[in-house]
């Protein structure tokens, strides 16, 4: 909508109120508040306004969620939109989970977006979620990296780069229950050189899984048995 005023600036920017005397001027004018306004269906964006709504929600106890006008208007607006975008970039284990994690951890704001903050939000996920989850969340990442790759999804263990096979054990999105239950999955591990077994360490932890395995003996032979099915 343009704004005309009688003065010799008639076109009037309906965000910040700046004139100008041309209209094409003001169409191609870039002010914050404009700027703001127009990126309200990206991506980033929509994440760092659900987050900055749950912050609000968790946070500061409010019973209604505030408006995208009020996310435009807060000081702490970039900073949103930041951690929207690393929530994009890095798709965490359930992402609404991971924002209130992050809300209630009474970090700042400014460390949201820290690498070491996700990596313990994850261990506490991989390590104590049930089995199905796992398996399903581990079979959905093969398979989107056989359709990135012209692939077949039960080829993973054999063909994955091993940096990016570290990059999806870190981020929880292939499973120790699945590594290490199934015959290709302990050959990849093999092939991991120490400076990769040192990365994973904490998620692969020998000890911890081997307890959980001695526990949930249905839980293994349910795993062998996905494994035995698909040629793992």
């Amino acid at each position: 909508m343009v704004s005309k005023s009688p003065n010799s600036k008639p076109y009037i920017c309906e965000y910040c109120g700046t004139g100008y005397t041309r209209e094409k001027t003001l169409a191609v004018h870039m002010c914050e508040k404009k700027r703001r306004a127009l990126q309200k269906k990206e991506k980033r964006v929509q994440m760092g306004f659900y987050a900055f709504n749950r912050f609000y929600r968790l946070s500061a106890g409010a019973k209604k969620d505030k408006t995208y006008e009020d996310f435009c208007k807060s000081p702490y607006y970039n900073a949103f939109v930041k951690f929207g975008s690393f929530i994009t970039n890095v798709r965490p284990l359930y992402p609404e989970k991971y924002v209130d994690y992050v809300v209630t951890s009474g970090v700042k704001l400014d460390h949201w977006c820290r690498e070491a903050m996700y990596e313990k939000y994850a261990l506490e996920l991989i390590l104590n979620e049930n089995v199905e989850t796992a398996l399903e969340r581990s079979i959905m990442t093969m398979t989107e990296w056989a359709d990135d790759n012209d692939s077949v999804w039960n080829h993973y263990f054999h063909y994955v780069s091993l940096n990016r096979a570290v990059w999806h054990i870190k981020d929880g999105k292939v499973s120790p229950w699945l590594i290490m239950n199934c015959a290709s999955g302990k050959e990849m591990l093999n092939k991991f050189t120490d400076e990769h077994l040192d990365m994973i360490y904490y998620v692969m932890n020998p000890q911890h899984w081997g307890k959980r395995f001695s526990r949930q003996i249905a839980d293994v032979e349910l795993v062998k048995q996905v494994a035995r099915e698909s040629n793992l």
